[in-house]
């Protein structure tokens, strides 16, 4: 057809929208609906809005992309709108034993089409447990371990837990099996874990007590390189969101955090120091990788005598000289909180520009400089808990009160909408006896309490299936302009609209 623009230019340009305008310019024409319809846009949306995509290729029959990002952003308004009554509670009780760390098995990519939101729980028992959280049952469990379990990570991708016990067995779990995939006996007490996908495969990297990093192959739990990163045990391993940078460091005022170039330690040459840069922080308690700003890290440490609390963030990069190449650390902002201010225990970031943490019954949200955003106070008591990834954020409070929030991005900083609260979890108000905790994905909430000091409880806490978007959205066609009617407390917007048209109207298009 002449005067069309080639696919390959049309498709640049499209590359610039975003989703509302994507399905707009879908409904030109038949060769522009084509064009938008490519998985490769809907990808790319993907991946820019949720750090957790980051998959290349679908398996067969699963979702695509533009039908992932549409019910995943359903599903976001649903959980930013609901109440307290919208939820559905499922308590799983019984002799469980002091639950411990709890981490999500399902995943949330588009290659697992997963309606069911299932969790991996540590118990003081010395048993792993698996959780259907939409039926509040039980779905599996190990059998019962010589030494007790300290720490878990799961691969959500894989559908695969990895455990260490007290003395120092590595093992890694299907979660349907009786027995394990694999085991591994470690010399020394291993302190932290971290499970990630790269295109070369899976691996688990696990930190010592003797300041070693193992990395190792998924799931044979073969070693692929050991590096002696400190003089002292490393409490704390993350990996970046895009898995070029490792963050190592422990707690200990004296160790210094390093940053490692992944790579190195995946395919470590022999004879040769896998590159490094240690960063000048010393006694740093946490640290985040940003998810959309994949070589930025945020760091939170403690100075001098009086521990005053401060956090800096850093830009990564490498740099090649003389056929060398290096690590570059720059640093974007800094700044110390008030002496006065009680010092936060848990932290999370964004977008890299807001930092967010928790201080005594407040939750705040501030610039990288240390400029104060938000400041929010729904709890009456003290936060003993914050869970932060790149779309919510949970507190939870020593009266197991929890309070939901999401990400919503409005000028130049995220900020924080509070969504809702709920008092005293579960149907028992007695207080628990320990740290409640909470983790969430986009299709549930699942809450740890401890009533009595020889069991926890875990709670969860879905979304009911609600039609009440659909119920209260009208909309009709007026020269291809889609026009709402909706009640006073509507949530769904023109996106919304645009997602039902373009999913369950056929809507002819133009030759």
């Amino acid at each position: 057809m002449e005067g069309r623009l080639p696919d390959e230019v049309l498709f640049r340009i499209f590359s610039f929208l975003d989703a509302s305008s994507l399905l707009h310019v879908a409904q030109v024409n038949k060769y522009w609906n084509k064009v938008a319809e490519s998985e490769p846009l809907w990808r790319n949306l993907c991946r820019r809005k949720w750090s957790f995509c980051t998959f290349s290729h679908r398996c067969p029959g699963a979702q695509t992309w533009k039908q992932y990002f549409l019910k995943q952003t359903r599903q976001e308004r649903w959980m930013a709108s609901a109440k307290p009554e919208n939820f559905v509670y499922k308590a799983a009780v019984g002799n469980l034993g002091i639950l411990g760390p709890m981490a999500y098995l399902s995943g949330s990519g588009p290659t697992m089409d997963e309606e069911k939101s299932i969790i991996c729980t540590v118990s003081s028992k010395r048993m792993l447990f698996a959780w259907d959280v939409q039926e509040g049952t039980m779905i599996w469990s190990s059998p019962v371990q010589q030494s007790s379990i300290m720490h878990l990570a799961t691969l959500p991708q894989m559908h695969l837990a990895f455990t260490v016990d007290l003395k120092g067995a590595i093992k890694v779990w299907n979660c349907r099996d009786e027995d394990t995939l694999a085991t591994l006996i470690m010399s020394q007490a291993c302190l932290s874990l971290e499970a990630f996908l790269t295109k070369d495969g899976p691996f688990l990297m696990v930190g010592t007590c003797e300041g070693d990093i193992y990395t190792l192959t998924v799931p044979e739990l073969k070693t692929v390189s050991k590096v002696n990163a400190f003089k002292y045990r490393v409490d704390l391993l993350y990996c970046s969101p895009d898995k070029r940078w490792i963050f190592a460091s422990g707690t200990h005022e004296c160790i210094l955090p390093k940053v490692f170039f992944t790579e190195c330690l995946l395919r470590p040459s022999e004879g040769r120091t896998p590159l490094s840069l240690s960063l000048p922080f010393s006694s740093c308690c946490r640290a985040c990788w940003a998810p959309r700003r994949t070589n930025r890290v945020t760091l939170m440490f403690q100075r001098d005598a009086l521990k005053k609390t401060g956090f800096t963030t850093l830009d990564l990069t490498t740099e090649g000289t003389g056929g060398r190449t290096f690590i570059q650390a720059r640093e974007v902002a800094s700044f110390l909180l008030p002496v006065h201010m009680e010092s936060p225990i848990w932290m999370g970031v964004s977008d890299g520009n807001t930092i967010v943490f928790e201080s005594g019954p407040y939750l705040f949200l501030v610039s990288i400089s240390g400029h104060l955003l938000q400041r929010f106070e729904y709890h009456d008591k003290t936060i003993c808990n914050l869970w932060v990834d790149s779309l919510h954020v949970l507190t939870t409070s020593v009266d197991d009160s929890l309070h939901v929030y999401m990400w919503e991005e409005e000028g130049r900083y995220p900020y924080l909408r509070s969504c809702c609260h709920l008092e005293h979890i579960g149907s028992d108000q007695t207080p628990s006896c320990y740290v409640p905790k909470a983790i969430c994905d986009n299709k549930s909430i699942v809450c740890m309490v401890s009533r009595i000091r020889e069991s926890s409880i875990l709670v969860g806490i879905s979304i009911k299936e609600s039609s009440r978007c659909r119920e209260k959205l009208g909309f009709c066609l007026n020269g291809g302009v889609c026009v709402l009617r909706s009640g006073s407390d509507i949530f769904c917007s023109f996106f919304s609209a645009l997602e039902v048209i373009v999913t369950q109207v056929n809507i002819p298009v133009s030759k």
